[in-house]
């Protein structure tokens, strides 16, 4: 039986600057459901990013509804949606944005520690989350020490340390050569697999869209769901 995880209705989005509106969404309506793989694809400035953010309630649509889980999001306060972020959802970034003065260990910790969970459990868990991603030995390195792949590996831990129901990838394979894009990419799809995790992931790499559960295509603020049947023709 299929679990709708998220839901929006005809969110839009506007950007006001000076006298004129920018219009970057325009309407999108997505069902995803539980432990899908969802794509969005589309030309850069076509709102990718910014309905990555707004699935992530790091910035609130113009209109629309969204629903998580069967929740209204729209009506909570920043607080609220300050502390379902940081229980419910992880972020990978193009750029790992982790904080060099801390080691891999501490690093994928550091939003079970914001949360207040209990610091024995957590860190018990972030070595299982590091080992999983391979990088058992690496505790103790600081991100100077470590490489581009590893450091999106610590990125994809840290993403899951409070056990988030849904992951939101923005470029997370970037910043990376094709051999460790590669790498991220199986990882991210074992543990959507093993863990019945859902992911949407923003990207330019053809590839990894083409593997996705579901391919979105976002052109001038409208989404387009793309069949797999004709998106190598058209894409690739």
């Amino acid at each position: 039986m299929t679990e709708t995880i998220l839901f929006s209705e005809e969110l839009t989005k506007e950007f006001h600057m000076g006298g004129s509106t920018l219009k970057v969404l325009k309407g999108v309506n997505i069902e995803l459901q539980k432990g899908q793989i969802a794509a969005i694809i589309g030309k850069s400035g076509a709102g990718k990013s910014t309905l990555l953010h707004i699935f992530g309630m790091l910035d609130r649509p113009t209109s629309g509804r969204l629903v998580f889980n069967g929740e209204e999001l729209g009506n909570k306060s920043d607080n609220e949606l300050a502390a379902f972020r940081n229980h419910t959802i992880g972020f990978i970034f193009q750029f790992h944005h982790l904080l060099p003065e801390f080691n891999a260990l501490e690093n994928v910790l550091m939003p079970a520690m914001i949360s207040g969970n209990n610091k024995k459990t957590s860190a018990e868990r972030a070595k299982y989350l590091l080992d999983r991603v391979g990088l058992s030995e690496r505790l103790n390195h600081r991100p100077g020490e470590l490489s581009g792949g590893e450091l999106q590996r610590v990125a994809v831990a840290r993403a899951l340390i409070n056990e988030p129901s849904l992951v939101l990838a923005d470029e997370p394979s970037g910043n990376l050569d094709q051999e460790n894009s590669e790498m991220l990419h199986d990882l991210i799809w074992g543990l959507a697999r093993e863990d019945n995790l859902t992911f949407v992931i923003v990207t330019h790499d053809m590839s990894l869209a083409e593997r996705a559960d579901r391919i979105l295509h976002l052109t001038d603020g409208v989404m387009e769901e793309i069949d797999h049947r004709h998106f190598t023709k058209r894409f690739m």
